[in-house]
């Protein structure tokens, strides 16, 4: 589980610095602004997470039990959260209108918070110091 909670939070990494210099660099002449500053705040909080995930990964405050729910809810709350802010950012850019979609991007955020909320319990549960 310590694996991939590694390799996981260093491919969200890594696409978190490809995304975001894909913001500062290709974006600019094909969205406004503004639409930069909300696809920023995706990688963001893709790289907030997979920071993390190594994090989670590397130690051994939290059980292994945890350990894969925090996985779970990083993932998916990465997905959604971030996910559907790319599509809304570059919502010009598609056929598709991600707004239709834009319900989820709070659920991904909820999922982001749980996940930090489960390490919490995991860390007031464990009995070593």
């Amino acid at each position: 589980m310590n694996k991939t909670l590694l390799v996981t939070g260093s491919v969200l990494g890594i696409l978190g610095i490809i995304l975001g210099a894909f913001a500062a660099h290709g974006l600019e002449k094909l969205v406004e602004p503004d639409a930069i500053k909300t696809f920023e705040t995706g990688v963001r909080y893709q790289l907030y997470h997979a920071f993390f995930l190594l994090i989670i990964g590397s130690t051994s405050f939290v059980n292994l039990k945890i350990k894969k729910a925090i996985l779970y809810l990083v993932i998916l709350g990465v997905v959604f959260f971030s996910g559907s802010i790319y599509g809304l950012a570059t919502n010009a850019l598609s056929s598709f209108d991600f707004k239709t979609i834009a319900v989820i991007t709070p659920v991904g955020g909820l999922l982001l918070i749980l996940a930090w909320v489960v390490m919490l319990v995991g860390i007031i549960r464990n009995k070593v110091d």
